[in-house]
């Protein structure tokens, strides 16, 4: 995107030369405009990250209200992230119950990027998973990932 904001900006600062401008006012032109581009890509890249780190805090709440629930992690086994027809990045969760009882889990996905960074959390919750038995859901993200997205199960409790 810089790239294309610095070419865009020579291109205009070349064309000002042409009509009379001077190489020194063209190079401050491209100048501002590849200042310009990198803010625009350093705000996405905060307001990322601020989603992201809402999704994680939203997430925690919910899995703090859980009462009595045991760590289930071992019990849940991702599929591979796919993307919806409408840019969500989907992922399915199987959770087996080994208690004698049927129980509920609730399981709290991170999407990842490429450099493993996390960009978007959810908690997905499975009802009813008969005892010794297995259920599955999906995992949806809350906004559109794009790139390389992974998941992994972050944490896991079942009630």
């Amino acid at each position: 995107m810089v790239w294309a904001a610095a070419v865009a900006a020579a291109a205009l600062g070349a064309a000002g030369c042409s009509n009379g401008g001077s190489a020194s006012d063209a190079a401050s032109r491209a100048a501002s405009a590849v200042r310009s581009a990198g803010a625009e890509v350093s705000a996405a890249a905060t307001h990322a990250a601020d989603a992201a780190a809402s999704a994680a805090a939203e997430a925690r709440k919910k899995l703090d209200e859980v009462k009595d629930g045991v760590d289930a992690k071992g019990a849940v086994t991702l599929g591979k992230p796919s993307t919806a027809g409408d840019g969500h990045t989907e992922v399915p969760v199987t959770v087996e119950n080994t208690d004698d009882a049927a129980k509920s889990f609730a399981v709290q996905v991170d999407f990842r990027d490429g450099d493993g960074n996390t960009v978007d959390t959810v908690v997905v919750t499975v009802q009813d998973v008969a005892a010794k038995g297995r259920k599955e859901a999906t995992a949806r993200s809350t906004h559109e990932l794009s790139g390389s997205v992974t998941a992994q199960t972050a944490r896991a409790l079942r009630y």
